[in-house]
């Protein structure tokens, strides 16, 4: 078991560094061609900034195939299966359509069809539903035509999940990278724990995931330098769903029973690890909640379910007032406990102990998220002892002689800042230009003072 754990983290190691030494050059790339977008009103980012991040997510891809076809563990992968084959072939044809969109901004119903097509691509080389596991009856065998449908779907929810959800710097990355992560726990688990190769391919594309979002989080993370864009969104979305596909319909839960009577029996005292077979989608539980609200509120609103807004979840977190840097890291926070809390339940669920950790820590994740409704104020006398945050705020009172310092009232919206004259924007290319924030006129996008209101 030693061996593979090496060659595992030697196929994330190359896939981490190929992605972190391909977004510099990507980075220039994306401003040469233009590739900057101009600041739109649901943006949370105050300065255009390069896309394209994408290109060196596939980079990074395709080395961690290619370092692991040429590993003796990892081999039998490539041999026994067809299915790196078409991930490939799958990934190549959506990070194409995205590359296209994050430079000519493509229609949404164009994208949608390129990525029914990519997910068609997959099924076509063997990667699809075979069967789901259905607790107290056993495993259904499925039909092509709903095996192959079920798997396009799936594939097209995740895809846009995941799109749904890159809003703020280092996001999207970073949660795929907790639930690649969790699902590569217990995809190895299953290899390994009970003996089931079909479970390979899944195990080897969480590994390659982690490493392709790792590479790309030191450049992605606030003041991101780049963004990933559709061409990198969608490629992570659809290596997530690859894994879940593999390992729920390729792996034949009967083969994970206890022994323990007829294949009800067993199938109901499985429940627990079935759990991530039945729904995959638990590992990405919180960008499929993002999709789901986002089409109900705008199909609510008698507007098209592709329209774009400032109702996502992490929009609702700054808009409460948590920092950028701080609504991503309760993204972070509640993604990990909902991915490896199912995990961690699915190998131990007869312990009370994981049900009553997974309970605390929703409690305090609760805490972390209203903070900012009751932000505690320091008395006077501790001022200079507390973050700034906590510090009351003090003004001059204009109608006294003796400049008393006065507390303002709470409700009292902070003064506008004085409006500055435009300047002639930089064009991208020009001699001086370094980083994205040097990137056209500072002046055209004001200081927004109030959270949430520039993306």
């Amino acid at each position: 078991m030693g061996q593979p754990v090496r060659e595992y983290l030697l196929t994330l190691c190359v896939t981490v560094a190929v992605t972190y030494l391909l977004t510099g050059p990507v980075r220039k790339f994306a401003i040469a061609v233009g590739a900057m977008p101009e600041i739109r009103a649901r943006d949370v980012h105050r300065e255009p900034t390069p896309r394209l991040g994408g290109i060196a997510m596939f980079g990074g891809l395709c080395a961690g195939l290619l370092v692991a076809d040429h590993l003796a563990s990892l081999n039998g992968v490539f041999e026994l299966s067809n299915e790196p084959r078409a991930l490939l072939s799958g990934a190549a044809l959506i990070w194409l359509i995205g590359v296209l969109d994050d430079k000519f901004e493509i229609d949404a119903l164009i994208k949608l069809g390129g990525q029914m097509i990519a997910a068609g691509v997959m099924v076509m080389q063997g990667l699809t539903i075979l069967w789901i596991p259905v607790p107290g009856i056993g495993s259904v065998s499925l039909t092509p035509w709903q095996g192959n449908l079920l798997t396009v779907a799936l594939v097209v929810i995740t895809i846009n999940a995941v799109n749904f959800v890159d809003g703020l710097d280092g996001l999207a990355a970073g949660m795929v990278c907790i639930a690649a992560g969790a699902f590569f726990m217990y995809s190895y688990r299953i290899w390994y724990g009970y003996g089931i190769e079909a479970a390979a391919p899944a195990t080897l594309f969480s590994a390659i995931l982690m490493g392709m979002c790792l590479g790309f989080l030191p450049h992605n993370m606030h003041p991101a330098r780049i963004f990933m864009g559709d061409s990198g969104s969608m490629l992570i979305g659809l290596v997530l769903a690859a894994g879940a596909i593999s390992i729920t319909g390729q792996v034949d839960p009967d083969s994970m029973k206890l022994f323990i009577g007829g294949e009800r029996e067993a199938t109901h005292a499985m429940l627990p690890v079935f759990i991530p077979l039945l729904l995959p989608l638990t590992i990405i539980a919180i960008p499929v909640a993002d999709l789901v609200l986002a089409i109900v509120r705008r199909t609510w609103n008698g507007q098209s379910p592709f329209a774009a807004d400032r109702g996502h979840l992490h929009h609702r977190l700054l808009e409460i007032g948590h920092s950028h840097s701080r609504a991503v890291l309760i993204m972070y926070f509640w993604s990990a406990l909902i991915a490896f809390g199912a995990v961690a339940y699915s190998v131990h669920s007869a312990s009370m102990w994981i049900v009553m950790m997974i309970v605390m820590l929703s409690a305090v994740g609760l805490i972390l998220l209203l903070l900012p409704r009751f932000t505690p104020r320091a008395p006077l006398w501790a001022q200079s002892f507390v973050p700034p945050r906590y510090r009351r705020r003090a003004v001059r009172h204009a109608g006294t002689a003796e400049g008393a310092l006065m507390r303002p009232h709470e409700d009292e919206a902070p003064e506008a800042p004085p409006a500055e004259p435009e300047r002639p924007p930089v064009v991208a290319g020009v001699s001086g230009v370094n980083g994205a924030t040097a990137i056209g006129a500072r002046s055209r996008f004001p200081d927004r003072r109030k959270a949430g209101s520039a993306r």
